[in-house]
């Protein structure tokens, strides 16, 4: 299924969902008279932030990994803080 989103002219974007998902979404709209961007937008903003974390947490560590992150040790991070 490809799904068009408008939330009411912030901004609109499309996705690609399985066939099971846009039931399941189909459902749930219709069991509640809700529509089916309510209930996307609200996925989305109630997980963006987590997800920023584990993706963007992800990424720093692989960039110490490859030595493109700079790091401190804790007594380095302590005596910055305590300056």
């Amino acid at each position: 299924m490809h799904v068009f989103i408008d939330f009411e002219h912030d901004m609109a974007t499309s996705i690609r969902l399985p066939i099971e998902t846009e039931q399941r979404l189909n459902h749930l709209a219709e069991a509640t008279g809700r529509s089916k961007a309510f209930y996307l937008r609200k996925l989305i903003e109630d997980n963006l932030d987590e997800l920023e974390d584990v993706y963007l947490a992800e990424r720093t560590l692989e960039r110490i990994r490859q030595g493109e992150e700079e790091t401190l040790s804790h007594e380095a991070f302590w005596h910055e803080v305590e300056g």
